[in-house]
């Protein structure tokens, strides 16, 4: 546990070290002003294709403030987000999947949590990156594949998408959820969902408010396997 840190960046990841590359080489360019001080939190989801050793070598290279990892062996995407709660102290989580690159001022542009105390969670714009171009049909329904872009004014929203959702640990704490999980989420290779929405929906039931704010951007990177039906 690193203390007396403003925000923890978790990436939850089960065997996709190709694209965690990605996601930390984006991290480790952040353009993050000194007095913000920020962790990161690799929780390894029972991984199996190298992963450990692509974190580690991370860590060695010691271009990411404070990076380290943990273990979560109870299979699934909850369980692993649970773990990233009580494996950090900062009062602001975010949730990075191992699928999406941060824009370089990304972290700095989490610094609307110290401007809206208040907020139960917020998240930014989703940009949906695909490998290989998906059928029109698919493109019809990015909100299935977290796409989130609601203008370039901040706005309170009724619903977040997981992918970059910034979370208040007491607002999470205050919904009840760190104490009982609801929703399964991704396990292993099954693509079920709907852990996000529990978070947004569960906190936002607690009366803390649901921001949206621009500047907070990213991409989604999604792979052919996403949009098959094999």
């Amino acid at each position: 546990m690193q203390p007396n840190l403003d925000i923890e960046l978790v990436i939850c990841t089960h065997n996709n070290a190709a694209q965690l590359t990605l996601v930390l080489e984006a991290i480790a360019q952040q353009q993050v002003s000194d007095s913000t001080q920020w962790g990161v939190l690799v929780v390894n989801n029972n991984c199996t294709d190298g992963t450990a050793d692509l974190v580690e070598q991370a860590i060695a290279a010691g271009k990411i403030s404070l990076l380290h990892m943990v273990q979560e062996t109870t299979q699934g995407l909850t369980p692993a987000r649970l773990c990233g709660v009580t494996q950090t102290t900062a009062p602001w989580i975010a949730y990075v999947d191992d699928d999406c690159v941060l824009q370089p001022d990304w972290v700095e542009a989490v610094r609307f949590a110290t401007q809206h105390p208040e907020a139960g969670a917020f998240g930014g714009r989703v940009m949906l990156t695909w490998e290989t171009p998906p059928s029109p049909f698919v493109l019809r329904y990015g909100y299935s594949f977290a796409e989130q872009d609601h203008g370039m004014q901040i706005q309170e929203r009724d619903c977040l998408v997981g992918a970059g959702m910034v979370v208040n640990r007491k607002a999470l704490d205050a919904c009840g959820w760190t104490k009982r999980q609801l929703m399964h989420d991704r396990i292993g290779k099954k693509l079920i969902s709907g852990g996000d929405v529990e978070l947004a929906l569960r906190i936002r039931g607690a009366g803390y408010p649901l921001w949206y704010t621009p500047t907070c951007e990213l991409k989604h990177l999604i792979p052919p396997r996403r949009t098959s039906l094999t």
